[in-house]
C-alpha cells in the first residue's frame, strides 16, 4: 500500500452559490484559494445532478442524469494537482423524497439548490494525479 504523512492546514466553510454548478464551483474555489490537497466534504440539495460510473471492464465512465430534486446525502472527496491545476475527485450520494438512494462520481451538470461545504488542506504531500495504466484512470503519482 502507498501512503504518505500529511499534516491538517488550513479549513474552509461555507455556501456553494444557489444554482451553480457543483463540481466547478468547488474547483474554482480550490484554484482561488491555491488549494494543492484537500479533504473535502459537502451536503445540500441539488435541482439536477450528473453522476458517473467507472465501468472496470470498458474503463470508461458511463453518466446517468437526474433531472429532479434531490438531497445530498453525502458527498466526500478530494482536491490534488493534475496537470498543474486544482481537481475535485468527488462521490456524490443523493437521496430523493421516497428515502431512495443512488450514488456515483459527481460530474458536471450537477446544479445546486443549497450547499454547504468544507474544505480541509492536506500540508505535507505532493498530491500529483497522473494516468495509471493499470486502471486507466487517473491517480495519485507514487513517489
Amino acid at each position: 500500500m502507498w501512503h504518505q504523512k500529511g499534516e491538517k492546514g488550513r479549513i474552509w466553510i461555507g455556501r456553494i452559490p444557489f444554482r451553480s454548478d457543483l463540481l466547478e464551483s468547488v474547483q474554482q474555489f480550490a484554484a482561488e484559494e491555491k488549494i494543492t490537497s484537500a479533504k473535502v466534504e459537502i451536503i445540500g440539495a441539488v435541482e439536477k445532478a450528473v453522476i458517473s460510473y467507472y465501468n472496470q471492464d470498458k474503463r470508461v465512465y458511463e453518466d446517468r442524469k437526474f433531472d429532479r430534486h434531490l438531497e445530498i446525502v453525502s458527498c466526500l472527496g478530494n482536491l490534488s494537482l493534475r496537470d498543474g491545476e486544482a481537481v475535485a475527485h468527488l462521490h456524490l450520494a443523493l437521496g430523493d423524497s421516497e428515502g431512495d438512494l443512488v450514488g456515483g462520481h459527481l460530474q458536471k451538470g450537477t446544479v445546486v439548490f443549497a450547499g454547504e461545504f468544507v474544505i480541509e488542506e492536506i500540508v505535507g504531500p505532493d498530491l500529483q494525479r497522473e494516468y495509471d495504466p493499470e486502471t486507466d484512470l487517473p491517480l495519485w503519482r507514487k513517489k
